[in-house]
């Protein structure tokens, strides 16, 4: 794979990240809006001495000043809200992988398949091949079916770590003697990397999270061969 396309970021691989992503340009639209205004009447205020003269004692421009704002937040408010129901919604999963956290590596337990589990390591540098990631690689990958809701329940064995997949939207901390979950949904087949986001120690960097999404009919073959 070319350097060029390894400084990029991933695409959205859920509707969950779209969505967030589409908040994030919402936000920052309002947010350039704002700004041109305050910029705007900074100018105007500094520029003209005769400017103020405006804002003396103007009852309608303090509804104004007051009920804008108010507007704007509530412009922010409702998607957001949207986007964080979103985030905790969960809906009939077909499938739940469970994942527990260890210094310094994963491991997953599909609880709808009898003994199914294995541990998720770090591809040392040694053994990458030409494409693959540097500290992103593992050798083995988490299954899900493509287009179907899956549900994780994440834990911790010593440390509190983060089970992160920036690209589908997701960010959960792994806490010993607790029980975490949320939803997967990912819409379309391929490859979504991740990393521990919690300082769990000095090897918190090796602790990668790749997840490969398959149509279902291949889940099937391929979880039978873990």
């Amino acid at each position: 794979m070319s350097s060029n396309v390894q400084l990029m970021f991933q695409d959205s691989f859920s509707p969950l990240m779209f969505c967030i992503s589409s908040f994030h340009d919402h936000v920052m639209v309002v947010v350039m809006m704002v700004l041109s205004v305050v910029m705007y009447v900074l100018f105007f205020s500094l520029s003209l001495n005769s400017f103020g003269r405006f804002f003396h004692k103007s009852e309608s421009l303090e509804i104004l000043w007051t009920v804008l704002p108010c507007l704007v937040l509530a412009f922010l408010a409702i998607p957001s809200l949207l986007t964080l129901y979103m985030v905790e919604e969960s809906v009939k999963p077909v499938l739940t992988v469970k994942v527990i956290g260890h210094q310094w590596y994963w491991s997953y337990e599909y609880e709808d398949f009898e003994s199914v589990e294995f541990d998720s390591y770090l591809v040392p540098l040694d053994s990458l091949e030409e494409g693959d990631f540097r500290l992103l690689e593992v050798d083995k990958k988490v299954l899900l079916p493509c287009q179907q809701e899956v549900r994780l329940i994440v834990s911790s064995s010593d440390v509190i770590h983060s089970w992160t997949v920036p690209s589908m939207g997701v960010k959960v901390d792994a806490v010993p003697g607790r029980l975490n979950q949320i939803s997967l949904f990912a819409n379309r087949v391929g490859l979504a990397y991740g990393q521990c986001s919690e300082i769990c120690g000095s090897l918190h960097a090796f602790m990668p999270i790749c997840v490969q999404s398959v149509s279902p009919k291949n889940f099937m073959n391929l979880i039978e061969n873990i």
